[in-house]
């Protein structure tokens, strides 16, 4: 029946001249084509395509037969599918290349979200044997073709592991492989010579590089070489970095792009969306973590300079909270700071808001990100940031991670550094102007502080006022009245008002809350024990500080009581030993 009715409308439309065939016709010829190739008569449908008195109809309307036949050649039937790849490359030959791009791009858009990678692979080749077909007028056709592949493949899983990779699980490696076939003879045409289609063509293979490297690029973590001798998806972004290059963009421009003006981009879109901040951030990544073109990139530029480029980009991975993102920034701020030479990098750099912002996110990596390894890689990089710094603007960067940091272990761990680097100073025949005398002494006051007077959590701020009655100790000892190299003999009474006494009292306050309720809780238990005979340890909850502990047994109550007064204790044995100290230097 269908095949009697494809028959019927193509005699009919044989008859009219100047291709003015009617809606009704394309419609029949759709559905009856259709339902052939559907019910396995594609050899018919070949042969009447083929007819050389067919010709105009198949040219106006043979794009139509580009959804069955495609749903066919996925499924593989092996008795329809030589006709049906006969088919499609004959309508390849013969149909309008812009019918046939938005058929084959409706196809790939529509693909079935497990046959993705399938549908992609198969139709690759047709789409570039279009594009070819359209001669210099293709740029914004070559551009929407790449946009629609390219989205699709980024919908695919990214390997998480070598054996990911190798056996290629999810068919990416295979799609990006092919994706970059697909890409050359473009990027080669672009190439050639420097007239406005081509600069055209070049905007477009730009947006298709940097929408690569942001997905999946951003999202693959890519095996060492060691590792994964042969990986597709590492030669993928050799290959797409490139391709910038073939296009005429320089590397260095490219990363240093937030720190130069803003330039004219061929094209209509905005410089935004043509250099998106996330691609540029996965090529700095993959140039000095991963290593790829480094060899192209010019050794002229300064380490320093290198690490004013990346910082933006360091600062937009360490912003986010996916184990991918922060890895990469990371990696990729370690990598720059350690070309950098110890001590090197000047004050100024701190007025630049990407030096402030990145150690604002490195704490919170360090102090929220639930992965181990990542909270121990943080406070890694955060050291090797400090030892870049020189003397003043290590002095400046204590400063301010004292003010913004809000977190007692990372206080604790920067006033640990401030007491190294006091010792440095010592140490120094000629001294040291910021962690001696009087630039010491506003530092200091920002370290001996407690936030809320005698009533500050001493628990929550352990670490802090350890290291600050270790750093106030040390200096005690270390430089003596007699020297008085950094000025703590002159400022020690200023220190006793506003730090010890109110931490001598907040002390005696918190250990007698503390040994009250040991009592209490001591007392509950035993009457618990008295009344009850369980056979279960009974459960009860903790009021410590107006906030209510989770619910406990008696015996876990007391260890954590216990636990504090030990703690107030530690604090104590070191407050009286500075006490004892400043004793014996004011006795005659």
């Amino acid at each position: 029946m269908a095949l009697e009715q494809l028959s019927d409308v193509v005699q009919r439309c044989q008859a009219i001249q100047d291709d003015n065939y009617t809606t009704e016709d394309y419609s029949v010829f759709q559905i009856a084509g259709r339902t052939c190739i559907e019910d396995g008569e594609s050899a018919q449908v070949l042969s009447i395509v083929v007819d050389e008195e067919n010709k105009n109809i198949v040219r106006c309307m043979g794009w139509n037969l580009l959804g069955p036949l495609v749903q066919i050649l996925l499924k593989k039937e092996e008795n329809n599918l030589p006709h049906c790849l006969a088919i499609l490359t004959h309508l390849l030959e013969v149909c309008s290349p812009k019918e046939l791009l938005v058929g084959l791009l409706e196809q790939v858009e529509e693909a079935h979200p497990d046959s993705i990678a399938e549908t992609v692979i198969l139709l690759l080749q047709p789409v570039q044997k279009v594009l070819l077909r359209l001669g210099g007028r293709k740029a914004s056709s070559v551009g929407m073709a790449l946009s629609t592949l390219l989205g699709q493949v980024a919908r695919l899983p990214v390997p998480q592991t070598k054996e990911q990779e190798e056996d290629d699980v999810f068919s990416l490696c295979r799609c990006c492989s092919a994706l970059l076939v697909f890409v050359r003879p473009f990027v080669e045409e672009a190439k050639q010579s420097r007239t406005p289609k081509e600069d055209e063509l070049r905007t477009e293979l730009l947006k298709f590089s940097m929408k690569s490297l942001c997905e999946p690029l951003l999202e693959v973590q890519l095996k060492d070489p060691e590792t994964l001798a042969e990986s597709p998806l590492r030669n993928f972004a050799t290959e797409i970095v490139g391709i910038l290059s073939d296009i005429g963009e320089s590397l260095p421009d490219l990363l240093s792009h937030s720190l130069l003006r803003r330039r004219e981009v061929p094209g209509f879109l905005e410089e935004e969306v043509c250099y998106p901040k996330e691609s540029l951030a996965s090529l700095a990544y993959l140039l000095f973590v991963q290593h790829i073109a480094m060899d192209t990139f010019p050794t002229v530029f300064s380490s320093v300079f290198v690490l004013q480029c990346n910082m933006e980009y360091i600062n937009l991975f360490l912003s986010r909270t996916e184990e991918s993102r922060l890895q990469k920034g990371l990696d990729l701020y370690e990598k720059s700071l350690v070309r950098v030479e110890d001590n090197s990098l000047p004050v100024q750099l701190m007025e630049l808001k990407s030096f402030f912002s990145v150690p604002q996110n490195l704490v919170k990596v360090m102090t929220l990100c639930p992965i181990q390894h990542l909270r121990i890689k943080g406070l890694k990089v955060l050291q090797l940031s400090i030892d870049k710094f020189d003397t003043e603007a290590k002095y400046k960067f204590f400063q301010c991670m004292l003010k913004t940091s809000h977190h007692a272990g990372v206080e604790g761990y920067i006033i640990k550094n401030i007491k190294n680097q006091i010792d440095f100073a010592l140490n120094l025949d000629n001294g040291n102007e910021w962690f001696m005398g009087a630039h010491l002494f506003p530092l200091l006051r920002q370290v001996l502080c407690l936030p809320q007077g005698p009533e500050t959590d001493l628990l929550q701020n352990l670490d802090r006022v350890m290291e600050s009655l270790n750093l106030l100790r040390y200096l005690l000892i270390r430089d003596k009245a007699w020297k008085n190299q950094t000025g703590i003999w002159t400022e020690l009474y200023k220190i006793e008002d506003y730090y010890m006494k109110p931490l001598r009292t907040g002390l005696n306050m918190s250990k007698a809350h503390y040994e009250a309720e040991l009592q209490n809780t001591k007392g509950n238990s035993k009457k618990t024990n008295a009344k009850e005979s369980q056979t279960q340890e009974s459960v009860c909850s903790l009021t410590v500080g107006n906030e209510k502990m989770p619910n406990m047994t008696p015996e876990m109550q007391l260890q954590v009581l216990h636990s504090a007064l030990h703690t107030f204790d530690m604090m104590e044995s070191v407050l009286a030993r500075i006490e004892e100290i400043i004793e014996v230097k004011e006795k005659p």
